[in-house]
């Protein structure tokens, strides 16, 4: 199983963000959930660079945050923050 696999099966809250350390986006989406009062798990591509590529290439969206929602049966790709503030 490869590592974005793992990630979206070992997640156990609503949403799951992909960011970085330094990122007013990923920022506001974490806020966004916060204030909504709904959980997430943060995986930090500084911490896991190989990971992005793969990410990457499965969602074709290239910047950060990368958002999933994980309430459901299966993960939903959202998009960015923008789509996210759309998306609740």
């Amino acid at each position: 199983m490869d590592r974005f696999s793992e990630i979206l099966e070992e997640c156990n809250t609503d949403f799951l963000l992909f960011t970085q350390t330094i990122c007013a986006y990923c920022n506001r989406a974490k806020n966004i959930l916060k204030s909504k009062n709904l959980t997430f798990s943060e995986v930090n591509f500084d911490y896991e660079d190989n990971l992005r590529s793969e990410v990457v290439g499965v969602t074709g969206h290239r910047t950060v945050p990368i958002c999933f929602d994980m309430r459901g049966e299966k993960p939903i790709f959202i998009g960015g923050s923008d789509h996210l503030i759309d998306y609740l």
